[in-house]
């Protein structure tokens, strides 16, 4: 569980301006600028960035199978994210619910990021994985 009031919004969507003009689509993305820059400027956001819509999947033993990803469908793709550091996961939907993209189809997932990753409850030491992620 969080106890650093740190969230991170992770927005699904990436193609939520092919119906929109190249005229609309920079409106939209001007909105989404403002409304960062207000975040921001207010402390409330810490980071984001938006992703590059294809990369690499890694995953089996030993990190053995390397394939082009992601693979989930382009309304379920992660298109950025925002961190944020703001007083409560209720604060935190209330800024997602304010995205400027969500009339276009975007999704914003909020999750609060913990302190400790969730292996310390299944006996991995909570000094190891500090001190790793430090």
């Amino acid at each position: 569980m969080s106890t650093t009031n740190e969230y991170m919004l992770l927005f699904r969507g990436t193609d939520w301006h092919i119906h929109l003009s190249p005229e609309e689509s920079q409106q939209v993305v001007g909105r989404m600028m403002d409304w960062f820059g207000s975040l921001k400027a207010q402390g409330k956001v810490t980071g984001g960035r938006p992703l590059e819509a294809s990369g690499k999947l890694v995953s089996g033993k030993n990190g053995r199978v390397v394939a082009d990803g992601p693979f989930a469908e382009s309304k379920e793709a992660i298109a950025g994210y925002f961190s944020l550091q703001v007083a409560s996961l209720e604060e935190a939907v209330a800024i997602a619910k304010d995205c400027p993209t969500l009339a276009y189809g975007v999704q914003v997932e909020v999750r609060p990021l913990m302190d400790v990753c969730s292996l310390a409850k299944h006996g991995v030491a909570e000094q190891q994985l500090a001190e790793a992620i430090a």
